[in-house]
């Protein structure tokens, strides 16, 4: 897939997901074969403002490019604004977030709330672009508002025309959030309807999956999201089975400890181990899922305060599960 100056390798990327896909995790899946990645969801108003968390949240390393700074909003001016400073992070592309459900995003007229407004973000897409110049431009959208009103199509049109090199869709409704089912005839909808490259999003979490969802929509390139919470191997295993067909097992329960204590370590060295423990937290209790014994260790992880303590609690699951 080709977007913009540049092309992809491999099947699948990293999907932006704010609170989640940190550096951290994104130079991990990088590292296990994920295409390309893209920063947690950064505000154009911080940006524009000079906000220190909005300025550490576009800063990309080697390791886990190639890779996009996606920003959201609602005014076109500011957007636009904002691409000045994204551009100093010299991303591959600038993503613009016209999918996120959450209150105080939506409720703000940015993400999803977009999907409501056509006309404006079209607007938006347009004035990004042009501030952007050779730097492409890619928009991710849902598959409409709720179920009565799935404009995917219509915003995929206005994207492509005000000069998006290609649109990923999430293959939800606003009212869904996260519920099944991903409306595959959305995404099929969309990749009929335009020429740019269509990026399809929603429950790929293995082969099979990733399989199902490019035949069933002819979609052009994957993205994977919460598929691969605790499970970065599964950019491999998507290519595994993409490739040659193979149907990759799980990982040992000894390499799933190793990995988790990794990724972990890997956080507290880029944000502190006070800070980075914390956020840890969650990765560490995705990682133990389906181990035996998995609610009990959930439970330990969930006050985990040190990496020493974390190490102790993979030791201890590995002689369980042995």
């Amino acid at each position: 897939m080709r977007i913009g100056n540049w092309e992809t390798k491999g099947f699948a990327a990293l999907a932006p997901m704010a609170g989640v896909a940190d550096r951290a995790f994104r130079e991990l899946c990088v590292s296990f074969g994920a295409s390309y990645t893209v920063s947690e969801m950064v505000s154009s108003k911080g940006i524009s403002m000079g906000d220190r968390k909005s300025k550490s949240l576009m800063r990309l390393s080697a390791a886990e490019r190639p890779a996009g700074v996606q920003i959201f909003g609602s005014d076109a001016e500011i957007m636009a604004k904002s691409v000045e400073t994204v551009l100093q992070s010299k991303p591959q592309f600038v993503d613009i977030n016209m999918g996120c459900p959450a209150p105080k995003i939506a409720g703000n007229g940015g993400g999803a709330a977009l999907m409501r407004n056509p006309a404006q973000a079209e607007k938006i897409i347009r004035a990004v672009v042009r501030a952007c110049e050779d730097v492409p431009v890619t928009v991710k959208i849902r598959a409409g508002w709720d179920a009565d009103h799935l404009n995917a199509v219509e915003m995929a049109k206005r994207a492509q025309a005000a000069g998006a090199a290609a649109v990923t869709v999430h293959g939800r409704t606003r009212a869904q959030m996260y519920a099944p089912p991903v409306l595959l005839d959305s995404i099929a909808a969309v990749k009929r309807a335009v020429q740019i490259p269509v990026i399809g999003n929603g429950d790929i979490v293995d082969g099979p999956s990733a399989k199902h969802m490019l035949e069933a929509t002819g979609c052009d390139f994957l993205m994977v999201g919460r598929g691969a919470l605790g499970r970065p191997w599964v950019f491999r295993q998507i290519e595994d089975y993409l490739k040659n067909g193979e149907l990759s097992p799980e990982p040992s329960v000894e390499t799933r400890m190793r990995v988790m204590c990794a990724h972990v370590r890997k956080i507290c060295a880029y944000k502190g181990e006070r800070v980075g423990i914390r956020e840890a937290r969650k990765h560490a209790a995705w990682y133990v899922k389906g181990i035996r014994g998995a609610a009990a260790w959930r439970r330990d992880l969930a006050t985990l305060e040190s990496v020493e303590q974390l190490e102790e609690i993979a030791a201890a699951i590995l002689q369980e599960n042995t």
